[in-house]
Order: C-alpha cells, then structure tokens, then sequence
C-alpha cells in the first residue's frame, strides 16, 4: 500500500473501519441465517501491517488455521484473504451441518469434502459481505473469485500469500473483528491487499486523498 502521513493514515483507517462495520453487519446477519442462531459483532480494528506482522495475528506461525483467499477484479484489482483458527472454522461448519464438531488437533487433521464445502460457503458469506461493503461505500464494481482453501500452519500460508502477492507491496488493511453466539466468540481476521493503482482508485472514489 502507497505511504501516507499519520493524518491520512487515521482518515483512511476511519473509512476502512465503517466498510469494516458494514461488512461485518452484512456477514453477522447471514451467518445468523446459516447457522441458525442469533449472530452479533463488535466494531472492527482497523490497522495497517507488514507481512511479516500478519505472522503474530493468530498467535504466532504455527497455529493451526483454516485460510481463505479470494482474489476479485472488476474496477479494482488483488486479493481479501480471510484467515480463522482452526477451531473456530471447525465449531461454524459444525454447527452449520448440525454435527458434532471434530478434533482439530488430532493428527493430520483435515476438513471431509461436505465440510470443505460449508466452509467455502461461509468464507463466500463473509468476504462477500466485506467486498459488497467496499463495493456500495465506494462505487466500484468488484467481482470476486471463487475461494482457495487451504488448512495448515499460519507461517506456511503466509508465505504462500507472501510469495504470491508481496510484489504488490510490503503492507496490507487489516481488519479484526469478533463474531458472538450463545457458545463464545469467533474471531473473523481479514487481509486486503488490492494493487497500487486499485488502492488509489479506491481511495479516490471514497473522497480521500492517496
């Protein structure tokens, strides 16, 4: 992402928070509707961070994690990748497919093609939910692709993303936010990283300055 001053950069962190919250909003009222159960969110933080910084996210590289990455094009170029614990993808699927959720930390843990499956609909749900937001608030039109998959250590899927995207530039929006139910809380963490010319355009559609 271009450098900006830190004036700038809490204006532009302002915006990204309330596409954020109404993707978010988006995301917890669909998921409500999925898992059949009352679904609320908190407001998201909204930060600026390296890839190596996405490293320390989800407790450190080798936490066990359930990746998501949907590259999207249209009027603006790159990728959203959406990164959850184990667990967590595990307990949504779950109760998504009304099953007894599975141990994730047996050995060689792997998601069954019906789970993959629920989880690919709630990765579309979710980021679709961000995308829809960034898409309505700014103005472009933004076609998402069909979500990659992948479950392993979060240090291995970094470095795919890293190797895959890291020419774009050297930092990405993140956003955090916490989806809550009757049984805890589930922690959604998103990375966008669109291309240099997408983020100008981006940020020039929402009346910011690049």
């Amino acid at each position: 992402m271009p450098e900006c001053n830190d004036d700038d950069l809490m204006k532009h962190l302002d915006v990204f928070k309330e596409i954020g919250n109404i993707g978010a909003g988006n995301a917890a009222s669909a998921l409500a509707g999925l898992l059949n159960r009352r679904i609320s969110m908190s407001v998201p933080d909204a930060s600026v961070v390296t890839f190596n910084d996405m490293m320390n996210v989800l407790d450190g590289p080798e936490t066990l994690v359930s990746g998501m990455l949907v590259d999207f094009s249209g009027e603006m170029n790159g990728f959203i990748m959406l990164l959850l614990k184990m667990n967590d993808a595990m307990a949504m699927v779950a109760q998504a497919l009304e099953i007894q959720a599975r141990d994730v930390n047996t050995p060689n843990f792997d998601l069954d093609e019906m789970e993959r499956d629920t989880l690919t609909e709630i990765a579309n749900i979710l980021v679709g939910s961000f995308l829809s937001a960034i898409s309505t608030m700014s103005g472009l039109h933004i076609v998402p692709s069909v979500p990659q998959i992948a479950i392993d250590m979060l240090g291995a899927i970094i470095s795919i993303a890293t190797v895959q995207y890291g020419q774009i530039g050297d930092s990405v929006l993140f956003l955090k936010t916490q989806f809550e139910d009757l049984d805890g809380e589930i922690a959604g963490h998103f990375f966008l990283i669109p291309d240099y010319v997408s983020y100008n355009k981006l940020l020039g559609s929402l009346g910011l300055d690049s």
